[in-house]
């Protein structure tokens, strides 16, 4: 790692240095008399050759061929995280309004007060008052541009009201992870993002599921895997969406977030869990301007997205009777077609498919049932919940506790976990029969189920 941020230093003292003759030749340009609004970089300001630099941020810019006006934008990005003095004279006041340049963009940090810059900044940098080139350079900021797609810039969109341009310009989490740790590690979501990565130490093998439920799991695989040759090479995209929806309904701890993980641990897609509370908004319009946020990071980076107890969302539909009713209505309507748009895989999971809307249902691909283990999937899973190290006590019937209780695998783990740490508080490291049973007994408490 450190080998990696020595490398990275010396590639960025080029880069920025770079920057900093291209930001200078564009303000005595843009203040000459007459002015001037050269195309920039130009072959007076050319960039630095990367082609033998070994460094990961130069790995990075070959990688994706980054053209040298996207490479100027990203060291304007990482500026004021590296250099913030560089952009101190993007604080000059016009003498005219008497106060700093509409044309210079830009914002002040709450904490440092630097310069931190915006769409504005980079399309003066890279156009001045050329109005072609700003609408280049608007396009070269576009979420559905590269450097978004690539999730080396955050979204840059401006808030209501604002002009085009006025959105701030920031490195994503991904850019600045290789830039001052030296890896390209799996991308993290900006502050705030209303989903999680989940993931498990599991393999597929120890999924413990009838044959007709891990069936239709594989369908899901083969999808994740094959999808794309279907609609493209194949010729169904004009017939078949895009992307892939299921239901996954039952009790709790049957496996529904557990198989979600597999499917893209197995397909070596990242699995990002949605957090419906910091999703629903009472303010009107936030509520789809945040699932927009997590359909537009999960298009570029092909995650699968789990929606966890969706039936706050895809419930019964209420009737309008009020403009919150007509507005919640509305939710779920965009909801189910930025899902019907999505070009990847959605999974929804529910206790009771009895309370998600039939209307729905009929446009998922496939509705998967998981049910609470029989006996036999009892015994696998008590047998492959027990700790290794642990020895058992020769009264533990571990067959009986299978056919005797009717659990899940969630369950069971919870009477392991139990069971487990009663042999480590007394230090002999064994799981006894009695604390078994008393683990059982607490769970069927918690259910409201006699022991």
């Amino acid at each position: 790692m450190a080998d990696g941020l020595i490398a990275n230093a010396k590639t960025l003292e080029a880069e920025l240095a770079w920057f900093a003759r291209v930001l200078q030749r564009r303000l005595d340009a843009y203040f000459a008399d007459p002015p001037a609004s050269p195309g920039l970089p130009d072959a007076a300001c050319p960039p630095p050759d990367l082609a033998s630099a070994a460094s990961p941020y130069a790995d990075l810019l070959r990688r994706h061929d980054l053209a040298p006006a996207q490479r100027l934008v990203l060291a304007l990005a990482l500026a004021p995280h590296l250099r913030p003095q560089l952009l101190d004279v993007l604080w000059t006041r016009n003498e005219a309004t008497q106060r700093g340049f509409s044309e210079f963009g830009g914002i002040q940090a709450p904490q440092s007060g630097c310069f931190l810059p915006t769409g504005e900044t980079a399309a003066f940098l890279l156009a001045g008052d050329d109005l072609a080139g700003r609408l280049l350079a608007a396009q070269l900021l576009a979420d559905e541009a590269s450097l978004a797609r690539h999730d080396l810039l955050a979204p840059t969109s401006p808030v209501a009201g604002e002009t085009l341009l006025a959105g701030s310009l920031r490195a994503s989490r991904r850019l600045l992870d290789l830039v001052c740790r030296g890896v390209d590690g799996p991308a993290r979501p900006e502050p705030g993002f209303p989903a999680q990565r989940v993931g498990t130490g599991l393999d597929w093998s120890d999924l413990v599921l009838p044959p007709a439920t891990l069936a239709q799991l594989e369908e899901i695989r083969d999808w994740l895997q094959h999808g794309r040759t279907l609609l493209h090479d194949w010729g169904l995209g004009h017939r078949l969406r895009p992307g892939y929806t299921s239901l996954f309904h039952g009790p709790s701890g049957t496996g529904k977030t557990l198989s979600a993980c597999l499917l893209g641990k197995l397909c070596r897609r990242e699995v990002y869990r949605i957090d419906l509370s910091l999703v629903v908004s009472k303010y009107i319009g936030e509520t789809e301007k945040n699932l927009a946020w997590v359909f537009d990071q999960a298009e570029q980076r092909g995650w699968i997205l789990f929606f966890d107890e969706a039936d706050a969302l895809f419930g019964q539909r209420t009737r309008v009777e009020s403009a919150h009713d007509r507005y919640a209505n509305q939710e779920v309507s965009f909801l189910l077609q930025r899902i019907e748009d999505f070009d990847g895989v959605v999974i929804l999971s529910s206790n009771l498919k009895g309370n998600i809307d039939d209307a729905f249902i009929r446009r998922f691909q496939s509705v998967v049932a998981f049910a609470m283990p029989r006996a036999g999937e009892r015994l696998r899973l008590w047998r492959e919940a027990l700790p290794p190290r642990a020895a058992l006590e020769p009264g533990l019937d571990l067959p009986r506790l299978a056919e005797r209780h009717e659990l899940s695998g969630g369950t069971i783990m919870n009477v392991v976990r139990y069971a487990a740490l009663c042999a480590l508080v007394r230090g002999d490291g064994t799981l006894r029969s009695d604390d078994v049973e008393e683990g059982v007994r607490r769970e069927l408490l918690k259910e409201g189920r006699a022991f």
